[in-house]
């Protein structure tokens, strides 16, 4: 503690990982139970949310969904940006689908979108983590699933300016049927499918 700071994070890098679910003290049981994590409930993410702690450093959010939204549980990566809502512009212009948002939640801006190809994710605005924040610290390891990993690392690279050079460059390169993104020369997310310049695996449900 404190769990956010006042570095931001590589934008356009993963930043965070949150999960809703139905039952929150049954969810902080469970992950309690089977990875050892504390919670801090002070509400830095937002009323109804948690976050979790491993060895005392903030892992991941998890909060209570409201009874009357029908999303699954499932967990929601989000990616670093100094501008949620040209991000949230980008997403819709290509195509995209803008779920929730950009809203403020707690000490950041927000929003939850899903690519071309039906994989969810989250956009974030606004301090990180810990352990999430400035070229030198830990990236989480991200690994999309979906049909066509060539057209989802054009979409992804357009929302998100990958590849660019300077201070918080992030590259990109083709490998083994793969796209591997890196800040930094450390591997932030790989995205895998159907195989670069093949047609699109069908059997692969994004996400």
């Amino acid at each position: 503690m404190p769990i956010m700071t006042e570095a931001l994070p590589v934008r356009g890098a993963p930043c965070w990982v949150n999960l809703l679910v139905r039952d929150l003290p049954a969810a902080q049981a469970f992950h309690s139970a089977v990875l050892g994590w504390k919670f801090d409930d002070s509400g830095i993410l937002g009323e109804g949310f948690s976050v979790a702690l491993a060895d005392g450093r903030p892992v991941a959010g998890i909060g209570a969904r409201s009874p009357f939204l029908a999303a699954p549980t499932v967990w929601t990566p989000y990616f670093a940006s100094a501008d949620v809502n040209g991000t949230a512009d980008r997403i819709r212009e290509r195509g995209a689908t803008l779920a929730v948002g950009p809203l403020a939640v707690g000490e950041g801006r927000a929003a939850i979108a899903s690519d071309r190809d039906g994989a969810v994710f989250g956009v974030w605005e606004g301090a990180a983590p810990v352990w999430s924040s400035g070229a030198a610290a830990p990236l989480p390891w991200l690994e999309l699933w979906t049909r066509d990993a060539f057209e989802a690392a054009l979409f992804y690279g357009e929302v998100f300016s990958w590849p660019r050079p300077g201070p918080d460059a992030i590259d990109v390169a083709y490998e083994e049927e793969q796209v591997v993104a890196r800040v930094a020369g450390r591997p932030m997310a790989v995205l895998s499918g159907g195989a670069v310049g093949s047609a699109p695996d069908p059997r692969i449900r994004p996400r």
